[in-house]
């Protein structure tokens, strides 16, 4: 596997109702090997040859995964597809891990619907909580029925149209949340101390990755950039954003990643050169401590190929994820940029995503990232430089009166500005000091 012909990895912390955001790409078994299934079991074998050969963790999570091949592979027949793939499925979660999943042909088109733009659902981006295995909100999408609902990051999804969702997986929880267009379903929600019933009509989600401001009555102009996923499309949308921001001859920047729950690693990778020159970006490593790539010392280095230098501010929340803390992590362990806002989510591993020859898929855990200074963020995440709690009462508006989103009436976008003013000032100073050099060296 070359990454850099691929591109094929992926950071998604969730599935977007009805979609992840995740890549696709050729076959992963082991050099030499095919398998052109021609009964249901044999999409069994394939499925524990990727990760017997591919998963992060050569324990398996502490697991004897020979003799759940025995289990589910020698030892098993199966009639039906449909019976393959529930095994597969029940294999799978011997593993533990909520990010190695099975989906099948009609769950993997949709997928990769997601990067058109558009998909069909209520808005939400969900993960699973490995320790309680409740399923969790990581964010909702702006302007959709799950944001003007008011669920928010870190909510727990309780029922389904009345149903439990304890002892569900990730992708059951899904398809119980899946309906024709028009069509409601009605979430049980636990907010904080309180639970709450939601009753969301599904429709057409459009996706707007970047959506971008000039603001010239902020400290005398401002870019504000928000990015709400690491998509295909993302990189060209963030290229240009900045471009016309450079072209209004901004001040500085604020980027708000705050609900953006990751997406694509090689979009986190080529946005983080727009703003960085130099220095590390991010490193991945195998089970082995090595690389799946051709990069040096399985890192990834900025090329000198930054659109601007322009003081940067990144907001960053509860729902920032992924690929979101791959660009953070880069632009503050470099210092290229401050964090405003609340600890990130905590999720360091990385998915490879792999079709299956009966036209399904496999999303499996396949390295661990790390930040350019050393750090492992799964499960920790990164603390800002500047945190600002938002209270339940200043959710609480912002949820209810979108508009306040990124005004000053948003303490955390309030307090970027602050600290953009505190860059810009600095920045603009810099050239004074270093004028008359009392020394010279030759």
């Amino acid at each position: 596997m070359t990454m850099t012909k691929n591109r094929n990895l992926a950071l998604g912390a969730s599935i977007i109702l009805l979609a992840a955001a995740l890549s696709i790409s050729g076959n992963y078994l082991p050099k030499g090997m095919t398998l052109l299934p021609t009964n249901p079991k044999e999409v069994v074998e394939e499925v524990w040859q990727i990760v017997n050969y591919s998963y992060v963790d050569g324990t398996f999570n502490k697991k004897d995964w020979n003799a759940i091949r025995k289990k589910y592979v020698i030892n098993a027949n199966y009639k039906t597809n449909t019976e393959a793939h529930q095994a597969v499925r029940n294999m799978l979660k011997e593993l533990d891990d909520p990010y190695t999943r099975f989906m099948d042909k009609k769950d993997f088109t949709e997928m990769q619907s997601d990067n058109s733009g558009k998909l069909l659902g209520v808005g939400l981006q969900l993960t699973q909580d490995e320790k309680t295995k409740q399923i969790v909100v990581v964010a909702p999408i702006d302007d959709t029925p799950a944001a003007k609902a008011g669920i928010i990051a870190k909510d727990v999804i309780l029922k389904i149209d009345g149903k439990s969702t304890k002892g569900l997986d990730l992708n059951q929880a899904v398809q119980l949340m899946r309906g024709e267009e028009g069509t409601s379903v009605v979430l049980t929600v636990q907010h904080g101390e309180k639970i709450v019933e939601h009753k969301l009509r599904r429709q057409q989600i459009e996706l707007h990755r970047v959506k971008a401001e000039h603001r010239p009555n902020e400290l005398g102009g401002v870019g504000y950039i928000r990015l709400n996923q690491f998509s295909a499309n993302a990189t060209e949308e963030m290229r240009t954003a900045i471009k016309q921001m450079e072209a209004k001859k901004v001040g500085g920047y604020v980027l708000d990643l705050r609900s953006n729950p990751g997406g694509l690693l090689y979009g986190a990778i080529d946005i983080a050169k727009m703003w960085l020159n130099q220095g590390t970006i991010v490193s991945t490593r195998n089970r082995s401590g090595g690389c799946d790539d051709q990069s040096t010392d399985c890192k990834q280095i900025a090329d000198g190929t930054a659109l601007t230098n322009k003081p940067l501010v990144v907001l960053v929340d509860g729902g920032s994820a992924s690929s979101s803390e791959i660009l953070s992590g880069a632009l503050q362990d470099n210092k290229r940029a401050q964090l405003v806002g609340s600890k990130t989510f905590g999720k360091g591993l990385v998915q490879s995503v792999r079709p299956l020859h009966d036209g399904s898929g496999l999303a499996v855990t396949t390295a661990k990232y790390f930040t350019p200074s050393g750090k492992d963020i799964n499960k920790q995440g990164i603390k800002p430089d500047v945190d600002v709690e938002l209270s339940k009462e200043d959710i609480r508006l912002l949820m209810q009166e979108r508009q306040r989103v990124a005004t000053k009436n948003d303490p955390q976008y309030a307090q970027a500005l602050i600290t953009l003013q505190s860059q810009i000032a600095a920045q603009n100073a810099a050239p004074t000091a270093i004028a008359k050099p009392t020394t010279a060296v030759n």
